[in-house]
Formats: structure tokens, sequence, C-alpha cells
């Protein structure tokens, strides 16, 4: 329908506009569609997205048209969508604000998604609850295939990476991105900042790269990522977000990030999910992420 539609969301009015508006052009996928996928998925999504800043990536007029991120809580949000004033990551001077929605519930939830909020993205801390930042309490490493390299690589890297962090005492949780690779997130004690697991990563990142030079790469420049999975420990960085266990993605699939079990993560067979899978999947099986709402261990020093 093309009109505008109010509707009750846990107790909250919402006005949800142009539920006909096709937001996929390859599939045909509506905004209605990526609403109702959205309010399903909310009881395992909303965990992970937890008391941590969202900035979105907004598709106004579908996968097919111009994006951008944005970081500020819009104009004109409602009164009950909690917001913290952080500073933005990044920023030179560390005076540069931003005022990030929490997205706690469901009605914070659908209200961001019926502004084509299509991408969810997170940091790897918190912040705690009276808005302090929070020491990470996720590791997260980022495989990244250069063609012609793809999923069936990282694949194989990921077994290599997960053999690594058991060996230091580390449990992985494997998350296909939706988009071209698969991310690797353990969960952590939260003792250390944000420096040290970033160091930890980078020294896991360039020893693999050593011991296999054919098939995994730690430099971040381009030219020496092709046919290589690049590894990377980067995402640590303290104003570095990833996209979110559950969220779709702006591809020209409605895909979305799915966690895994290792039993999936096999070379050859592994593949991206669309966000009617990943229902039928949580449906089935639960949260396959859940290991990371919990407290992990301390990263070790590398040698």
């Amino acid at each position: 329908m093309s009109e505008d539609v109010r509707v009750d969301v846990d107790g909250r009015t919402l006005r949800l506009r142009r539920l006909d508006k096709v937001l996929y052009p390859t599939t045909g996928t509506t905004k209605g569609e990526v609403l109702d996928y959205y309010a399903r998925i909310a009881p395992l999504l909303l965990p992970h997205l937890g008391r941590r800043p969202v900035t979105r990536k907004r598709w106004p007029d579908g996968v097919a048209g111009p994006s951008f991120f944005e970081k500020n809580l819009p104009r004109g949000a409602p009164s009950w969508v909690r917001s913290l004033t952080l500073p933005t990551p990044g920023s030179s001077s560390g005076r540069e604000e931003a005022n990030f929605p929490l997205v706690a519930d469901l009605p914070t939830l659908v209200w961001l998604v019926n502004l084509a909020a299509l991408e969810l993205h997170v940091p790897q801390w918190q912040v705690g609850l009276r808005g302090a930042v929070k020491s990470p309490d996720r590791l997260v490493i980022d495989l990244d295939p250069g063609a012609p390299a793809g999923l069936g690589e990282c694949a194989e890297v990921a077994l290599l990476v997960r053999q690594r962090l058991a060996d230091d005492g580390l449990s992985a949780v494997p998350v296909t991105s939706g988009s071209k690779g698969l991310q690797l997130y353990a969960p952590l004690s939260g003792r250390q900042d944000a420096d040290a697991v970033r160091t930890y990563a980078e020294g896991l990142a360039n020893q693999l790269a050593r011991e296999h030079p054919t098939l995994v790469v730690a430099r971040m420049t381009k030219a020496f990522r092709a046919g290589k999975v690049l590894l990377d420990w980067s995402q640590n960085h303290a104003a570095k977000t990833t996209i979110s266990p559950y969220s779709l993605r702006g591809r020209d699939q409605p895909t979305a990030a799915a966690p895994r079990s290792w039993d999936e993560v096999v070379p050859g067979e592994l593949q991206q999910l669309r966000f009617n899978q990943v229902l039928e999947r949580a449906e089935r099986l639960g949260d396959l992420a859940a290991p990371l709402l919990g407290q992990g261990c301390a990263v070790p020093a590398r040698r």
C-alpha cells in the first residue's frame, strides 16, 4: 500500500510509510517485507545491539540508488527513542560528537528501519548505564576476499584462525557477512582496552600471513590482496564498527549477516544467506551467536 499506515508496536504508535516501495529491485523485495524481517528477527538481533551505539546505512530509494551512513539520531525522532552523545569515532580533535541511537527495543528498531536503514553497524564495545564507554567485550576478525578468491577461501582461512584462537583460550563464532566475506567473533573478558585487543589481532594476522603467504594477507593495501584473504585485524580499533549479526545488507540480493555453526564452514560449500533463510534458521536453531552475549577470556600477549 502506498499510503501511510499507523501501527501499534509494543505500545508505541508508529507511522509506516510506503510499505509497497521496492527496496531490492532484483528480487522485488518491498519495505513491508524488510520491516517484517526485522520485526521477526528482533528477539535475536536486539541483544546483539545491546548498549552499542548504532550507525546506520540508509538507502532511501532502495539498493539501486544512493546510500549514506548516518550516526546522529535524525530530526523528528520520537521522544521515547533513547540516544547517547559520544565523541565521533575517528575524530581528529576528539571534540566532535554525535548523538547515536541506542536500539534496545522493537519500536526503536522499526522506526529506524522505516527510514530505509537497511544496515546496522556497531562497535565491539558497549556503553555503561551512565553512558561511559567500556572496554571491548568482543574480538572480531574480518575475512575479506580479494578476487578471484571468494567465500570458499574465507572458510579455509576461518578454520586456521579458529584453531589459533582456541590455542589462546578464545572461542570463535563464525558469521557470514551477507556481503563477500566472513567474520569471526570471540567474547572477551571486557578487562582489556581496545589497543590490547587490536595488537593481539594484528599479531595473529601477521603470523598467519607469514605461514600461509599464498592464502592470507595482513596488509590493507589492495595491490597485495588479489587471490588472497585479507585478515582484517583493524576492525578492533575503538573507532571502527562492523555489521551486526542478523542485519540486512544493501546488496543486489536481500542477504543478511548470518551466524553459522562450525559444521557449516566448509570450503566450497559455504554460501551467503538471504533474509528468509536467516528467519527459517532462527526458528529452527535459535541464536547461534548467543555465546557472544556471555563473558569470555582475555587475549594473551602474542610473541
